[in-house]
Formats: C-alpha cells, structure tokens, sequence
C-alpha cells in the first residue's frame, strides 16, 4: 500500500519549514529527503510517525493505503522508523532485542521461530542469545532493522540511518535495507545529506528548501537491487 501526504505543513512560530505538501510513495519505492540542516526533513518524518510536538505546528494529513493516521498515536500507526542510532536496548539480548517489535498476536514457540528465521536471513544464525554490546556497527544496524521490519509496518522512515557507519559498512548496510524494504514492497521515505545515499536509493528525490519550499525532482526511478550482499 501506498504512503500519502496531502496537504501537510509545518512550521515554528512564523517560520514555515514545509509547505503545503502533497506526496504519494508507492509500494517498493524509496523518496529520498534531502535539505540544509534545520528546514524541516526530520521534522516531517515525525510528523509522519505521529512523535512531533511543540514548538511546531502541523497541517493535513497522512494516509497509509486507505487509513488515514494522521490522528492516530505512533503505536496504531504501523510506520517503522530507523534513525542514526541504533536504539538497541542494552539490558535484551539481541533476541529479546528483534522480539520487542513482534505483534503481541504472535505466541510461544512462534516467537523464537519468527526470530531465528530473521536472523539466518541477515547472516546472524546463532545470535539470538547474544549481548548487543558485542556486536559491531553492521551487526547492531541489522539487529535494529530486523525490530523494525518484524514489526510488521505499513511503511518504513529511514532517518539519517547510514549516518554513523563507515563508508563499506554504509554500502552494504543501506543495500540490505533498500532490499529488504523492497522485498516487503514498503513505501520508503529516507532523510540524509549524502548524495551517495540519494543515488543508491535510485528514485525520487524531495528538497526541502529553508525558503520554505519542497521540489520533488525525477530521476530514472528505483533501480534494480534484488538480493544483495550481507554487511559485517
């Protein structure tokens, strides 16, 4: 299903930082987000996700296939969001870590199934039990991914996900999670300030400009990723 915003603004005090926007992401493709510090990608992602509070003041509404969320709390509204930290919690294994993001409609033995299947997928065989403080970078990215996508959402928002991964980690981390994504056929919408990302991700690419105006640029669409190689 698609992701929809129609007519969505944000601003703080007098200060617009997105206009009256109307997007619609496809299922499978990825809208890249990209702007100077401070005009409003992230600020728009939380809005998106349902976590935006004051100072800002937002407008429209968003849409996921034919349920409008936009009044819904986080929790009801099915979008999984991956930021530049990894938010894994220290005191789960990593097991209890991707477990976290099951739906409580899952039980028992289905539990454990559904997660080692996560973790053969992601070459993390055998690491259900294991302490996240001994995993590395790629592992612990992977780890937070597979929460996300055993969440089950409707959506994916990647914040500046890549951000803190060297540059071969960041190339096989951010293939993983376009596949993935794609596999799932999830509307994706990426928030970065690197180029490299914008052209991994192959698609359409919204600026958000601190004049307050947001330009949706084509490119020659999503690219063709299939299955790609596992990041250490």
């Amino acid at each position: 299903m698609a992701l929809q915003l129609s007519k969505v603004s944000i601003r703080i005090g007098e200060q617009v930082l997105v206009p009256a926007l109307d997007l619609t992401v496809s299922p499978g493709e990825i809208v890249t987000i990209m702007g100077p510090s401070g005009s409003g990608k992230s600020t728009l992602l939380a809005y998106i996700g349902g976590t935006l509070g004051p100072p800002f003041e937002a407008a429209g509404r968003v849409f996921c296939g034919d349920r409008d969320i936009t009044a819904l709390p986080p929790e009801r509204r099915r979008i999984g969001m991956l930021f530049q930290d990894d938010l894994l919690f220290p005191h789960l294994s990593v097991g209890g870590n991707i477990a976290f993001g099951l739906p409580s409609s899952i039980h028992g033995g289905q539990r454990r199934e559904r997660i080692d299947e996560a973790l053969v997928d992601s070459g993390l065989a055998g690491f259900a039990d294991r302490d996240p403080a001994g995993l590395s970078g790629g592992q612990r990215a992977r780890v937070a991914l597979l929460r996300t996508l055993l969440s089950e959402p409707e959506a994916l928002l990647l914040d500046e996900p890549f951000g803190k991964l060297d540059t071969t980690l960041r190339e096989g981390f951010r293939r993983f999670v376009f596949s993935r994504a794609e596999a799932r056929a999830l509307p994706v919408l990426l928030v970065t300030h690197d180029r490299s990302d914008a052209a991994a991700a192959g698609g359409r690419i919204l600026e958000i400009r601190q004049s307050g105006q947001a330009v949706v640029s084509e490119t020659d669409g999503p690219k063709e990723r299939g299955r790609e190689p596992i990041p250490s």
